[in-house]
């Protein structure tokens, strides 16, 4: 019953917790803070770096495609000046990668400010100075043209694959520059009730540029909550149009791409984008703001790349930018383009976009769609109630077992989804398992130390300590409940205890029964027995509980021969002292009995009840009359089988019971009786016979033959004297040789 209550408990433990984590995942209550989120964007990370090979196969430099980065690097500031650099020197680095056969170039920078033109600056300058240089100033307004350097870019730019970049802020109103025309979108009426964050400002590029560009793509990056980015928008919302992010705008171009389409699926009235479908091309999937997870191939390098001042020179590999999209960015630590990523702390901002464009052109995306709760929910649901609902059923070994078989299942099946390209919680179910596995071990820990000393504190007085330790190790199979169990009863009696009592003062009377009662204490211990009770001079051993012992009938005989061994040294020690002579008399029963703790709500004890434990409290009180120091029933003798050799004392009839039993005496262990005594055995048996066969001639004859060898040995002259009696007094027809005991 305590081990039901106990497993009973642990399950409602486990339950509890799972509800309870379920709860924080998918809740997510103000006060429990953003750890979970953080735990869980670290296993993103972890699964991003260790199995991003397994995830997305080859690298960029074997791409079909290639995405090529010109980087603006220290060396390019180095030879050519602090940036932003001229006008002039942009289109004469745009120029080059036209001559290069760059199929797409997208600049990862802006241009929102107009340049200063020198003709106009030294003519003000002139104006400034007095009428003199009126005339002078006029002359040069006429170069103004020349030295337009926006215009000369702005030229630069017309007729060629170029992409400009700009930002968006979806906080801050300020409208700087002038955006580049809205994307063609086939389902336009999503727009206005769409799931994408409405964006309210820009910083964008000179119009004159803009207008000269085939497109413009914004590269802004919102990071998560650690700083981390993970994710970059595709497409963004102002003013209920759609514009293209920069590698979005970009492909579209290289792909030759007019119009675009949002899928979305209606939750809770909002359109929430799923994927953006470019047409001819196929879906891009999305979060509901539109952005895509980034499916980094590695840390910085992993893309090829060109230094802005090689291609200047001239000097740049000749096949490296052919057919290759190329986008303008920069690694030099001074222009603020650097970011945290899950793959290296410190990450070029370009080289996000170029991960992004690979992954679309090659198809290779990570997806968490909006029906990953729900998975994740059934994930963690089934893992906790698994673990909930079998732990408490295991030993620690089994639950560390069980544990480590759910965390694979978990990992492997993750990992193998994540291969698919699918995103789904791992922090959280992993959590929830060693939590469950954590609270299983220190609760079955606990109930385990409180049994053990609930064992020992229980048992410790009535068996002996290995006993106890084996216990121990297995308390959920002990309780202190009832239950009925073959077992054998043992009852010592010292005689005459009512006069040694009288020969001697309290004090001695106690010293004496110590004496007594620890060394057969002790032998019962050391056969494995359970004491019972001491009353007076009595003591009550039982075999076979608190642990099973298949031989306790043969545990229990062995006690009773080493205590009457231990007597008979103890009398003489006693009359070495001056001590009275003690004797005792043992009875054993072995049978079905009631077991448990028992007693009342004051005092209680660990006790055996039955009617086969007021058989072996009748047959010790045989002892005395057959003159003999033990006495066992015969579901005793049964029980022990060839373990000893015994002398059949009797069948009788004892007080209480209507049913005859045969009573034995055991003699000695097996192998150790001499031929002597074997012979004496078989002879009494023979003539025992011829008693109860009424050949009274013959059986007082071998009777009193045996009474003269051995005049101390009682039991002959019992049943000498029967046969005078019965030899007067002939039994009737239905005498079956029974003795009917009328004393306890």
């Amino acid at each position: 019953m305590q081990y039901r209550t106990r497993r009973t408990l642990a399950m409602a433990m486990g339950i509890f917790f799972t509800t309870g984590l379920l709860w924080l995942q998918f809740a997510r209550p103000v006060w429990s803070g953003d750890l979970l989120q953080r735990l869980e964007l670290m296993a993103f990370d972890i699964r991003l770096r260790v199995v991003k090979d397994i995830a997305f196969g080859s690298s960029a430099n074997e791409a079909a495609i290639k995405v090529v980065i010109v980087d603006i690097d220290e060396r390019s500031l180095t030879e050519h000046g602090r940036w932003p650099w001229s006008r002039a020197k942009v289109a004469l680095l745009v120029e080059r990668l036209t001559q290069a056969g760059a199929a797409v170039v997208a600049f990862d920078v802006m241009f929102s400010e107009p340049e200063v033109n020198p003709a106009m600056e030294v003519a003000s300058f002139l104006r400034k100075q007095g009428e003199g240089s009126h005339s002078l100033a006029a002359e040069l307004a006429r170069f103004e043209e020349r030295f337009d350097r926006d215009r000369l870019f702005a030229e630069a730019l017309s007729n060629k694959e170029v992409v400009l970049g700009y930002t968006f802020q979806p906080r801050e109103p300020q409208r700087i520059g002038v955006l580049p025309q809205p994307l063609v979108v086939a389902n336009p009426q999503v727009i206005p009730q769409s799931s994408l964050a409405a964006m309210r400002g820009y910083t964008a590029n000179l119009p004159i540029l803009v207008q000269a560009a085939i497109g413009s793509g914004f590269f802004s990056l919102i990071p998560d909550l650690d700083g981390v980015v993970r994710r970059a928008p595709l497409v963004a919302r102002y003013n209920d149009q759609i514009f293209s992010s920069l590698a979005l705008e970009t492909l579209r171009h290289f792909l030759l791409v007019d119009s675009i389409s949002l899928h979305t699926s209606q939750i809770n009235g909002v359109e929430t984008v799923e994927s953006v479908d470019l047409a001819g091309f196929g879906s891009i999937p999305t979060d509901a703001d539109g952005q895509m997870i980034v499916p980094y191939i590695g840390p910085t390098g992993s893309f090829p790349y060109v230094s802005a001042s090689a291609v200047l020179a001239g000097t740049a590999p000749a096949n490296q930018m052919r057919g290759a999209i190329v986008l303008v960015g920069t690694t030099a630590p001074g222009l603020f383009d650097l970011r945290s990523t899950p793959v290296q702390a410190v990450y070029p901002g370009v080289e996000i976009h170029a991960n992004l464009i690979d992954a679309i052109l090659g198809k290779r995306f990570l997806v968490q769609p909006a029906w990953s709760q729900g998975a994740d929910f059934v994930v963690m649901m089934v893992a906790g109630l698994a673990l909930a609902l079998v732990l408490p059923f295991c030993a620690p070994l089994w639950q560390m077992l069980w544990t480590l078989v759910v965390a694979v299942v978990l990992v492997g099946g993750n990992l193998l989804l994540w291969r698919q390209g699918l995103v789904l919680s791992l922090a959280m179910p992993l959590i929830l398992t060693g939590l469950l596995a954590t609270c299983n071990l220190a609760y079955g820990f606990l109930v385990e130390s409180r049994s053990r000393r609930q064992l020992k504190g229980m048992f410790g007085q009535y068996v002996p300590p290995q006993i106890v330790q084996e216990m121990s190790e297995n308390p959920q199979k002990y309780s202190f409940e009832g239950e009925t169990r073959e077992l054998s009863v043992l009852f010592a009696d010292i005689r005459g205890f009512t006069t040694l009592s009288e020969a001697l003062s309290a004090g001695d009377l106690k010293k004496l029964l110590n004496r007594y009662f620890t060394p057969m204490t002790r032998i019962i211990f050391e056969t494995r027995g359970t004491i019972d009770k001491y009353v007076g001079d009595m003591i009550m051993a039982f075999w076979g509980a608190p642990v099973p012992d298949e031989h306790h009938a043969v545990q229990a005989i062995e006690a009773a021969l080493r205590m009457l061994q231990k007597t008979e040294r103890l009398q003489r020690d006693f009359s070495e002292e001056g001590l009275p002579r003690i004797a005792i008399g043992i009875g054993i029963n072995t049978g079905l009995m009631n077991v448990g703790d028992m007693g009342s709500e004051f005092r209680r004890a660990y006790t055996v009840l039955g009617d086969a434990v007021n058989l072996g409290s009748r047959l010790e009180g045989t002892t005395k009359y057959y003159g003999v120091g033990l006495v066992v029933g015969e579901t005793t003798k049964a029980a022990a089988g060839e373990a000893f050799v015994f002398c059949e004392l009797d069948l009788v009839r004892v007080k209480g019971k209507a049913q005859a039993i045969r009573v034995y005496e055991p003699v000695c262990r097996q192998g150790e009786a001499d031929e002597a005594l074997l012979q004496e055995l078989a002879d009494y048996h023979r003539f025992l016979a011829d008693f109860r066969a009424r050949r009274w001639q013959e059986a007082r004859a071998g009777f009193t033959r045996l009474r003269d060898g051995d005049p101390d040995r009682r039991l002959y002259a019992i049943y000498l004297e029967r046969i005078e009696a019965l030899v007067i007094d002939e039994p009737g027809e239905g005498w079956d040789g029974v003795y009917d005991r009328t004393e306890k």
